[in-house]
């Protein structure tokens, strides 16, 4: 006898298709048989040991996370209940250039202090891998939800070139080159870049071209944070578009937002740029959160200049008066690329998080609202919160526009992603919320987007993205990956004021065909494991 039916569910199966009533039966990890309108049909219904009566609840395959931070979180929580009880049952991790693995020794103290405040310092980890293959291993021992792995093209230049702003070597590229294929090889997915972040912001087009040709050898697809979400926003995506053609290598945007005073109201532009590439065969698809302020760290913001040659080089720039003083210069007069461009608005960049608890108290407040209350300039501030806590601070910038994140989410290769980071007092609510916020703020509440439509851009559509035969869709054969949500009351929890307070309305989501929320809680099954590519 199978394991487990559930009966009575309504079928959003992640096509887009209209729903429909069935009983839906799991047996070793996977879907062994879907049996529509059993009660009207009064056919015999299917039994098993265990019987979940899912009346008034959608059953759908599970959410895909496309733009997660959890690479240590994975490993540091097993519980992990801020993405697992959002229903997500895969992410993609390695995300913006900068992660864990491929490293050595000089690499991986030098990505730990980069990325502090996007994962923390790592001290209670212990780094028992270098290669993507070992770390892809680790995932394997149990984590709470699947992961899948993007080669991160800074880490790989930092490991090759390091941090200095110049053209590789022929040589360095070699070696860049086969440090992308052996990841690959390994398991991974694609490749990731953070282009305002360093050290992979120095990589000119010829390189980054180089380095796609390796990817789409292997099926993989590249996903950039480009060089610019604001002034620059048009051109940077289409650099990208057309950088990823001549390669030949698939494309995904990674956070594709227009944000910054100068792009408000112009998502249709950037819709219409990808449409015409689309028209003319190109391979592109995208993810969004459906939030309008970003977050990332304080020390990005800072010109690319500043950051050369890794943390302990920004530390001492920052420390010099002389060079504090071009730093201020480049962040509020001329724009920093940093900072996308634009000049800093210090009244929108809000402390979500900090390294050192004596800090706390900058936590929840804008750099201006802090630099009031001290009675002095914003940069004084700044400056002094970076170096205080060693470049630590993560960061709310309010610089977004509701129209263009809803005009976005409406596109047909758009694709959900949370790009969470889970670090800090206060971090940003769609670490928590970006699912079921989907599903009940845009598509109950707005009616934004329907549910089937919803649900394909949650599931099937990123599944396809990362060339998953078996996941994504309602489907015998398919992995039981699975999630049951009540439409009328899905909702996130987390706010700007209280961001870790879980979702309601999600009483059910299976990993593997094992119950990782059973009743609104968690288990403690651990059934998620690393989802490797397979080469072309």
């Amino acid at each position: 006898m199978e394991e487990l039916v559930i009966r009575d569910a309504d079928v959003v199966d992640g096509s887009g298709e209209p729903s429909y009533r069935a009983d839906v039966v799991v047996d070793g990890g996977r879907i062994v048989s879907i049996v529509k309108e059993a009660a009207a049909a009064g056919c015999q219904r299917p039994r098993a040991r265990r019987e979940l009566d899912a009346e008034g609840l959608v059953l759908s395959p599970g959410f895909v996370d496309m733009h997660a931070h959890s690479d240590l979180a994975l490993l540091r929580d097993p519980d992990h209940s801020a993405k697992a009880a959002q229903g997500v049952t895969l992410e993609v991790i390695g995300q913006d250039g900068l992660s864990y693995a491929p490293v050595d020794d000089r690499t991986l103290g030098e990505v730990r202090r980069a990325i502090a405040g996007w994962n923390g310092s790592g001290d209670d980890i212990d780094f028992d891998w270098r290669t993507v293959g070992e770390y892809l291993d680790r995932l394997d021992r149990g984590i709470a939800v699947n992961a899948a792995y993007l080669i991160p093209q800074g880490t790989v230049r930092a490991l090759a070139v390091g941090w200095e702003d110049r053209e590789a070597t022929p040589q360095e590229l070699d070696r860049m080159r086969r440090l992308v294929a052996e990841g690959m090889e390994q398991g991974a997915v694609g490749m990731s870049s953070g282009l305002t972040y360093t050290p992979g912001m120095y990589a000119k087009d010829a390189e980054l071209t180089e380095l796609c040709r390796v990817v789409a050898s292997y099926g993989g697809y590249y996903c950039p944070h480009h060089r610019s979400y604001g002034a620059g926003a048009l051109e940077a995506y289409r650099e990208m578009v057309a950088l990823t053609r001549e390669a030949g290598c698939s494309l995904h945007l990674a956070h594709a937002t227009m944000n910054f005073g100068v792009n408000k109201g112009r998502a249709p532009e950037l819709l219409a740029l990808l449409d015409e590439a689309l028209a003319d065969g190109a391979d592109i698809s995208l993810d969004t959160y459906p939030y309008t302020p970003g977050c990332t760290t304080l020390a990005a913001m800072l010109p690319s200049w500043a950051s050369e040659g890794g943390p302990e080089r920004v530390v001492q720039r920052l420390a010099d008066e002389e060079t504090a003083e071009r730093i201020r210069h480049d962040l509020e007069v001329t724009g920093s690329d940093g900072c996308h461009g634009v000049p800093i608005e210090w009244d929108t960049v809000e402390i979500s998080g900090v390294g050192d608890p004596a800090l706390a108290d900058f936590v929840g407040r804008t750099v201006q609202e802090s630099a009031d209350r001290r009675g002095e300039a914003p940069w004084v501030t700044a400056r002094g919160l970076l170096l205080a806590d060693r470049l630590a601070p993560t960061i709310l910038q309010h610089v977004g526009h509701e129209e263009n994140v809803r005009a976005i989410m409406r596109h047909r290769v758009h694709t959900g992603g949370s790009d969470g980071i889970l670090q800090g007092a206060k971090p940003h609510p769609r670490a928590y919320g970006t699912f079921p916020h989907y599903l009940g703020h845009y598509v109950r509440e707005l009616g934004v987007l329907s549910l089937e439509d919803c649900v394909a851009h949650l599931t099937s559509r990123p599944a396809a993205r990362l060339r998953l035969a078996d996941r994504g869709l309602v489907r015998e054969g398919y992995v039981a990956d699975l999630v049951l949500f009540d439409p009328a009351t899905v909702a996130a929890g987390s706010s700007f004021a209280e961001p870790r307070v879980l979702p309601t309305g999600i009483p059910y989501v299976l990993v593997d065909g094992r119950f990782v929320i059973e009743d609104g809680r968690r288990t403690d099954a651990l059934a998620g494991r690393a989802v490797r590519g397979t080469p072309a």
